[in-house]
């Protein structure tokens, strides 16, 4: 089968490579649409930490939001997958540990995850294999490019739960990508107020389009009391900025990752009795999004700005634009439609 394979920093291209095979416990899916997110990127230019770390090596097999459909189980599965089109975690635990047993696969210190630890290949592939227990179904009400905005959408579903909002409060979120826009929306389904923090005038621009009740830039940022702040950026200085603005007694979340540690200070955590939160990945939160989507909630698909064929992808990683691509953040990978 064809996959894109990344041979080492900044390089990366189309092979053929042996098609998986479904082992014990573990199924098959046939790919049918998956995305490019941050980490992706980081992978492809080896500024990903896990490569210090030791966890991730070259060649690395990227993928880790998709959706597609099962041709294959192994044994021990039930039969009843084949023909599912699903969704998946990846976040992929032992299994046997102490935060395993108490539902905390997704911090399981032994944890794989699929396309970003070495263990599971990814899916911007053909085919891909996963364990059956990480699998989720995808209702005919969420169609293949929802499907693949299920993962990035866990983690905004999980940002906002954690916001603890009530309808009529207040939000605040920083970094208006493709998961800080994804808050926003989970939070106004809500009934939240909705504001949106950023700087790059495309990423602003398209904030605006989808009506959020304001979006601003740092200069810009009106004296409002905030119930909840998220911060979905990759700024070193923003998560002391989120503690400073939230209104006492209330919220901070942090789901973005900055290249450099970020620092707060705990005193002003402690004075303010606020209740700060950190968010690593979207596996508690899929079934959840999954249900938002499909209940017309939240639809990510205007979050999509082009869908490009697998031999394309090397040159998006690089930095290539799509030719008549929309102002949207996201970039989805058909593995059989040429143009969609």
């Amino acid at each position: 089968m064809r996959a894109l394979v990344i041979t080492g920093p900044h390089r990366a291209e189309i092979q053929d490579v042996e098609p998986p095979v479904a082992g014990p416990g573990d199924v098959v899916v046939d790919v049918k649409r998956a995305g490019i997110c941050g980490t992706d990127i980081e992978l492809f230019t080896g500024e990903m930490a896990y490569y210090a770390t030791g966890h991730t090596t070259y060649p690395v097999r990227i993928g880790h939001e998709w959706m597609g459909v099962v041709s294959a189980v192994g044994d021990g599965v039930d039969v009843s997958w084949l023909g599912a089109r699903v969704t998946g975690d990846t976040m992929l635990g032992c299994g046997e540990c102490r935060r395993c047993a108490r539902g905390l696969q997704h911090v399981c210190e032994y944890r794989g995850e699929l396309g970003v630890r070495d263990g599971r290949a990814g899916a911007l592939a053909e085919q891909v294999a996963v364990p059956v227990t990480s699998l989720h179904r995808l209702p005919d009400a969420v169609d293949d490019a929802q499907g693949a905005m299920v993962e990035p959408g866990g983690n905004a579903y999980r940002s906002v739960e954690a916001a603890d909002l009530n309808p009529g409060d207040r939000c605040l979120v920083l970094g208006p990508g493709t998961i800080g826009v994804l808050c926003g929306l989970f939070a106004r389904a809500a009934g939240a107020e909705v504001h949106l923090l950023g700087r790059s005038e495309r990423s602003l621009t398209f904030a605006r389009s989808l009506g959020f009740d304001g979006v601003w830039t740092e200069d810009e940022l009106p004296e409002l009391p905030w119930d909840a702040v998220i911060d979905a950026s990759n700024a070193q200085h923003l998560p002391a900025m989120a503690l400073d603005l939230v209104e006492p007694g209330k919220r901070v979340v942090y789901v973005g990752l900055a290249g450099a540690p970020s620092f707060i200070d705990t005193r002003d955590l402690a004075l303010k009795d606020v209740t700060a939160v950190g968010v690593l990945s979207a596996s508690p939160g899929l079934a959840g999004t999954i249900a938002s989507y499909a209940a017309g909630e939240v639809d990510p698909r205007a979050l999509i700005a082009a869908t490009v064929t697998l031999d394309e992808l090397p040159a998006i990683l690089a930095g290539a634009r799509s030719e008549g691509a929309g102002p949207g953040p996201k970039i989805h990978v058909s593995m059989n439609v040429i143009g969609e």
